[in-house]
C-alpha cells in the first residue's frame, strides 16, 4: 500500500512537532533512486551488499534535496547497536565513527541514522538550537540509547519524534527479551502481549515513549507506521532479510 504522508516538498516521512528551525524526516524506499532489487530503489546503506556507486548516488541525491533547506553536509555513522553518542562539531573530520546516536548544535549539518525495522528517535531542545537522532532497536532501548542521547545534549531535550519502525503486531520476541525489560522497569510489562506460542508481541513505540517520559520528554509525536506491513514505503529486515535501509535525518536550518 502507499501511505499519504504529510504535505512536504521532500519525498519523505516528515517529522512534526519541532520548532520551525528544525527539519527532520525519514526517507522512503519508493523514492526514485538508483538501486536495483532487492535494494530498490532508494537504499542509503553501504553495509548491506548493494553496489556502492549506486548507494553513493542516492546519498548525493538526498543531500541535493536537503540543500534547498540549507543542508551543507550529511554525517553518517557506523551503527553497532550500542549507546555511544557522537557529537558533530565545527571541526568535524570526514571519517565515519562507530556510534548509534548523533547530536549537534551546528547549523546546516544533517545528522543521519539508518534503519530497517529499528526505531529512529529524533530529539530537539526547546529553542531548536540543538538536535539529536538515535538508533533504537530493542537492544538499544534496553541499554539506554535514548537516555544516553539526551544526556549528551547540552540543553535538556523537550521534543521527540518517532520514525517508522517494526509495529507491535509484527514484532514477536522471546520471553528473555520481555524479562530483561521488566527486570529493568516493571512498567514496561504493558508493552508486551503474550502469544499462544510462549513468545510476546513487543511494542517498540510504547517502550520508547515510556523511556522518554521517564526523562521528562512529554512532547512526543510520530510512531504511527509499521515497516514490516508497508513494503512499498519501507525497507524491513524482519520481512525481507536482504534489503536496504532508510535514513532518518535531522538538521538545524540556517536563519534567513
Amino acid at each position: 500500500m502507499t501511505t499519504n504522508f504529510p504535505d512536504t516538498t521532500l519525498p519523505w516521512l516528515a517529522a512534526k512537532g519541532f520548532p520551525s528551525s528544525v527539519l527532520a524526516g525519514q526517507t522512503l524506499r519508493r523514492t526514485a533512486g538508483q538501486c536495483q532489487p532487492p535494494y530498490d530503489t532508494f537504499n542509503l546503506a553501504l553495509h548491506v551488499g548493494d553496489d556502492p556507486a549506486l548507494v553513493h548516488a542516492n546519498r548525493m541525491k538526498l543531500l541535493q534535496l536537503l540543500a534547498q533547506f540549507g543542508c551543507e553536509r550529511l554525517v553518517w555513522l557506523n551503527q553497532v547497536h550500542g549507546t555511544h553518542v557522537f557529537r558533530v562539531t565545527a571541526d568535524l573530520e570526514s571519517s565515519v565513527t562507530d556510534a548509534d546516536a548523533i547530536v549537534t548544535d551546528q547549523i546546516g549539518v544533517g545528522c543521519v541514522i539508518m534503519t530497517a525495522d529499528c526505531l529512529p528517535v529524533v530529539l530537539s531542545n526547546a529553542e531548536g538550537t540543538e538536535v539529536a537522532c538515535a538508533h533504537a532497536g530493542w537492544r538499544g532501548l534496553l541499554s539506554g540509547v535514548i537516555e544516553a542521547t539526551a544526556d549528551a545534549m547540552r540543553e535538556p531535550p523537550t521534543y521527540a519524534w518517532l520514525g517508522a519502525a517494526i509495529g507491535a503486531e509484527a514484532f514477536e520476541v522471546g520471553p528473555e527479551v520481555r524479562n530483561q525489560f521488566v527486570q529493568e522497569d516493571p512498567a514496561s510489562a504493558s508493552a508486551f502481549k503474550a502469544q499462544p506460542n510462549g513468545k510476546d508481541k513487543a511494542d517498540l513505540y510504547q517502550l520508547a515513549r515510556q523511556r522518554l517520559m521517564r526523562i521528562g520528554i512529554e512532547r512526543v509525536s510520530g510512531g504511527e507506521h509499521c515497516t514490516v506491513s508497508n513494503k512499498q514505503d519501507f525497507f524491513s529486515f524482519r520481512r525481507d532479510g536482504l534489503t536496504g535501509r532508510m535514513a532518518t535525518v535531522v538538521m538545524i536550518r540556517p536563519i534567513p
